[in-house]
């Protein structure tokens, strides 16, 4: 069985894990109602997706 023949360092494994980290989602504005919405997606407050009326949303 394969086992280690040193230890890691913990400057090695934090190295290793530096990826693992969350990342905050990449927002743009919606040109029509300029709420925030998450690129190539539907905008969830005005229903548009470039330039086109795609969701039927309703008003309050």
């Amino acid at each position: 069985m394969a086992v280690p023949k040193k230890r890691t360092s913990r400057s090695r494994r934090d190295m290793r894990r530096s990826h693992h980290r969350v990342k905050v989602p990449n927002l743009s504005t919606c040109p029509r109602c300029h709420e925030p919405v998450l690129p190539h997606h539907v905008c969830p407050e005005c229903g548009y997706y470039r330039g086109r009326k795609i969701l039927k949303v309703e008003e309050e």
